[in-house]
């Protein structure tokens, strides 16, 4: 069978035609499309997209058509797609000495296209929709809800590893009266956390997580353990324990997979995210064993999809004001990885989950009060 003949009847099983007059149809510009993604899956077909060679007008229906139908699975044994799973079987891609790839690589790009995409909160993680109506109120929500999940108390010491530009630590500062140290590994992120906090209400540190120090109240991290992988999540989970007191909470947000995989897509991996994992939850479990009591497990893994859609909306806009530097490639990569990533979470693929956990268990048992009560 040739790779046209392929490629074309595996698009058919997800309802996508090529050529065809509905939104998430695929408009092929360049015939040596097929044999590219025919031997580089995901990768040749994320590529291929950013060169032009093919476009949809909808590619976040088009893709959460596709991972429906788990076209993926015939990606999986291209070499980009062996060469990751190798890689991140056979090595630590995110030791101490490599740690700060991703940082380099994607968050210390341009905090003035960050701001457009993400807005005023920087918050570059999944927001809370429930009864909000815009980005900025489901990321307040998101902020608020993770405060009460933690029961915060004024003068507690609180620790936000992967903090980003600061915006949850200040939310925790300013309106829970806490001491907050903010720990993050990009410069840009670490520049731009400080400035922002004009009357130093923040301990703000440059430093890896493998390297904190002290006792801390509550413990939160959020979006960051996509970056730990799973050679170091028992670390991750022991370093925790160490810094958190015997009576704390520790909160994690991540992002999560429904399956038990080695690596990512090799597209994500070598242009937005490099040496990135989705834990699945074994994987998370076993880590945790002997070290936490799992006292809450909430999955929100739907409103990631709303939020990717409100951040390409702002990242579209904020192109065409001309408000940061872009170029067509530059478009196209972040159209492909914002609406892909849209798809995945629309079907349901891909979580998010925000998981309480505690040295010994809370006595009597742990609840919190939910929003809108």
């Amino acid at each position: 069978m040739d790779a046209k003949t392929l490629i074309t009847s595996l698009l058919r099983r997800a309802d996508i035609r090529i050529g065809g007059d509905r939104p998430w149809d695929i408009l092929v510009r360049n015939e040596a499309l097929y044999g590219r993604i025919a031997r580089y899956g995901t990768l040749g077909a994320g590529e291929s997209y950013v060169d032009g060679w093919w476009d949809c007008q909808q590619l976040d229906t088009l893709f959460c058509k596709a991972v429906k139908a788990r076209l993926e699975k015939n990606m999986e044994r291209t070499l980009p797609a062996l060469f990751v799973h190798l890689c991140q079987t056979l090595f630590n891609l995110q030791d101490l000495a490599r740690a700060r790839v991703v940082a380099e690589r994607h968050y210390d790009t341009d905090n003035r296209m960050f701001r457009c995409m993400l807005g005023p909160s920087m918050n570059y993680s999944c927001g809370y929709w429930r009864g909000a109506s815009s980005l900025d109120e489901a990321q307040t929500n998101k902020m608020e809800l993770i405060c009460r999940k933690l029961h915060l108390e004024p003068g507690m010491r609180v620790l936000d590893i992967g903090c980003g530009w600061g915006s949850l630590a200040r939310y925790m500062s300013r309106h829970y009266h806490v001491e907050v140290t903010g720990a993050t590994i990009s410069k840009e992120q670490y520049r731009y956390a400080t400035e922002q906090d004009g009357g130093h209400e923040v301990a703000w540190l440059l430093q890896d997580y493998r390297r904190l120090e002290g006792t801390f109240d509550r413990i939160v991290s959020v979006g960051m353990f996509e970056h730990v992988g799973c050679k170091n999540y028992r670390t991750f989970f022991a370093k925790t324990r160490s810094l958190l007191a015997p009576d704390g909470l520790f909160l994690l947000h991540t992002i999560g997979s429904n399956r038990d995989k080695m690596g990512t897509d090799p597209w994500i991996h070598k242009y937005i995210f490099p040496n990135g994992m989705l834990p699945s939850p074994v994987r998370i479990t076993r880590a945790m064993a002997g070290y936490y009591v799992m006292e809450d497990w909430q999955n929100f893994g739907a409103d990631y999809d709303r939020t990717l859609m409100a951040w390409y909306d702002n990242f579209e806009q904020g192109r065409r004001e001309q408000r940061f530097a872009c170029s067509e490639a530059l478009r196209r990569m972040y159209r492909y990885y914002l609406l892909s990533c849209a798809g995945a979470f629309r079907a349901r693929d891909i979580q998010l989950w925000q998981l309480v956990l505690s040295p010994e268990g809370v006595p009597g048992g742990y609840s919190y009060q939910p929003l809108g009560l």
